[in-house]
């Protein structure tokens, strides 16, 4: 999980090849724990679901939390909570990231006041789940090798068909996009 690395100008800014499958306005983000001074209080925002992670982006210009990055090999003990007075809301816990501007763990309360905790949270699981079936648990060991450098076969560049990790680009338009200047995309850092 990483700390003010996901947003431009008031938008998101997602990694190539990352895509929106879904985003929720009007939740509340309440995080404890973690040694960063920006935890501090509720934050107001807007959720954005990926293929590879969860973004909050808070809706104050003027909070030293603007984004909350959440991938989902960091999240651990992911519940949806349904309680009969107030809101529904997501509670987990997460690992920061290396580089993440944050150390330790922290757990995390998503509300969500205007609707959409249920479809949000099934949703988060099935790409989650996708996610993590395209993705060894931990990188191979480095393995020097043997004989002479040569470049890979011409069929190694071809992009897939079937899309990527098992997600495929949509053909059509997004039904409900966001609101215009909030959508970036950058490469991956290296």
């Amino acid at each position: 999980m990483s700390l003010n690395t996901a947003h431009a100008n008031g938008g998101v800014l997602i990694y190539n090849g990352e895509m929106i499958l879904l985003y929720c306005d009007g939740v509340e983000m309440t995080i404890e724990g973690g040694d960063a001074k920006e935890f501090g209080g509720t934050k107001k925002g807007r959720i954005y679901l990926t293929t590879h992670r969860m973004i909050f982006v808070n809706k104050s210009e003027k909070d030293p939390l603007q984004s909350f990055s959440f991938p989902f090999f960091s999240m651990t003990g992911v519940e949806l909570e349904q309680p009969i007075f107030g809101a529904n809301y997501i509670k987990g816990n997460v690992n920061a990231q290396t580089g993440g501007n944050w150390f330790g763990k922290a757990t995390f309360k998503l509300k969500f006041f205007t609707g959409g905790a249920i479809e949000f949270g099934q949703a988060m699981v099935r790409a989650a789940k996708m996610a993590g079936q395209h993705m060894p648990p931990q990188p191979p060991p480095y393995m020097p090798q043997t004989g002479p450098y040569y470049p890979a076969p011409p069929p190694a560049y071809t992009p897939p068909t079937g899309g990527i990790n098992g997600f495929v680009p949509p053909t059509h338009v997004f039904p409900d996009a966001p609101p215009g200047k909030c959508l970036l995309s950058i490469v991956l850092p290296i």
